[in-house]
C-alpha cells in the first residue's frame, strides 16, 4: 500500500525557515519522481518543486527559486523541502506527490500546513 506522510509544517514568522519531510512506504521510492505542491486558501494547487529519481535533476517554481531546496534520501525513503526566507505568500497546505512515469501511477500525501505570519 503506497503511503506518503508529510510533516514539518507549522507557524513561522516572515523571514524564518522550515523543513518539510515526506516519508514514503509501500513502494520502491527510488523508482519514483517526486514533487512538492502547495495549495493556498481559495487558490488552485501549484507545483513548488520537482526532483528526479536520483536527485540529480531539480526544478523550482519561480516564486520559490533561491529560497527553497528540494532533496531526497533514497536510502531512507524520504523527501525534503528546505524553506528559507519564508514570506506570507508561502502560507499554504503543502503536499508531496510520487509519480512512476512508466506505470502512470501517482500518489499523494495528506498534506502539512505552513503558516507564515507575524
Amino acid at each position: 500500500q503506497v503511503q506518503l506522510v508529510e510533516s514539518g509544517g507549522g507557524l513561522v514568522q516572515p523571514g524564518g525557515s522550515l523543513r518539510l519531510s515526506c516519508a514514503a512506504s509501500g513502494f520502491i521510492f527510488s523508482l519514483y519522481e517526486m514533487r512538492w505542491y502547495r495549495q493556498a486558501p481559495g487558490k488552485e494547487r501549484e507545483l513548488v518543486a520537482y526532483i528526479s529519481r536520483t536527485g540529480v535533476s531539480r526544478n523550482y517554481a519561480d516564486s520559490v527559486k533561491g529560497r527553497f531546496t528540494i532533496s531526497r534520501d533514497n536510502g531512507k525513503n524520504t523527501m525534503f523541502l528546505q524553506m528559507n526566507s519564508l514570506e506570507p505568500e508561502d502560507t499554504a497546505m503543502y503536499y508531496c506527490n510520487a509519480v512512476h512515469v512508466g506505470l502512470g501511477a501517482s500518489s499523494w500525501g495528506q498534506g502539512t500546513k505552513v503558516i507564515v505570519s507575524s
